[in-house]
């Protein structure tokens, strides 16, 4: 009887293994999965080429009549934070959640964001551990003279534009609201690195603008240094404060430097957007 059962046993695995390789060799159909495109654009002001990650809504190439605000991101290569942006973007745009309207996500891949990121300092330590360094100004002038005509000129797009921008990022989202604060309507900055040239931003006087601005600070439990000059730019924006700014801050406690970006821009996108 032993003998028996085993046989069947033994039979029924083989007709399983059979079956499992039958399907396994049938033909599946397997196409590419895209959320956007991949745009290699020639720059002169940086003399050479950035890798530009760009998503568009679901209906952009049927409603042909409309048009997108574009979300401009630092840090947006598909190793980095391109993804999971656009997937906050793509959420909050649906129809059951409104919590911002359907937007065009700018990724720019990173070359090198110590030097793309700072200006130059006068720290000797800053120097040493970024030997690369104080280039923010030709970045800020691709930004302004390459990228952003270029992406009005290929995609549809309204007047408004948000950049986000953490950690290095952060402080050049910062020196952009300082010294061309026009480039862009909404600053979303996390986690800012304004301990950069001895926290001389902090010290610098902003630009003046007429037109309405959004402006979400948010820092992690970072440390002493990240979450004070956090909070001091913050109060420095409070003091300049006027009808044409709105102004937030967040300290999120239960993230740090490495996880803050993500509940920040989903925190950011309820107070810029939802009004």
């Amino acid at each position: 009887m032993k003998m028996i059962k085993t046989t069947v046993i033994f039979i029924v695995l083989l007709v399983c293994h059979q079956v499992l390789a039958d399907d396994a060799n049938k033909e599946v159909e397997v196409t590419a999965l895209s959320i956007g495109e991949r745009v290699v654009l020639q720059s002169e002001v940086l003399n050479e080429n950035r890798v530009i990650n760009v998503y568009l809504p679901q209906g952009y190439s049927k409603a042909l009549a409309k048009d997108y605000p574009v979300i401009y991101l630092l840090d947006g290569s598909i190793e980095e934070d391109f993804i999971h942006i656009a997937g906050l973007v793509q959420f909050g745009s649906f129809s059951w959640v409104e919590m911002l309207p359907e937007s065009i996500v700018v990724g720019i891949s990173n070359v090198d964001r110590r030097r793309d990121f700072t200006f130059p300092t006068g720290n000797e330590r800053d120097k040493k551990d970024f030997p690369t360094t104080g280039h923010s100004q030709s970045f800020i002038r691709f930004i302004e003279t390459e990228l952003q005509p270029y992406i009005d000129a290929k995609y549809r797009t309204t007047s408004t534009k948000t950049l986000i921008g953490q950690s290095l990022g952060g402080l050049l989202a910062t020196e952009i609201l300082f010294k061309k604060p026009d480039l862009f309507d909404n600053y979303i900055i996390t986690s800012p690195s304004l301990w950069w040239d001895d926290e001389s931003l902090l010290k610098y006087t902003p630009a003046l603008y007429t037109s309405k601005k959004y402006v979400f600070i948010a820092v992690g439990k970072e440390g002493e240094e990240i979450e004070r000059t956090a909070r001091e730019l913050y109060d420095k924006l409070k003091v300049l404060e006027n009808e044409n700014t709105h102004l937030y801050f967040e300290y999120l406690k239960k993230q740090d430097h490495g996880d803050a970006l993500h509940l920040a821009v989903y925190s950011a996108f309820e107070k810029i957007f939802v009004q």
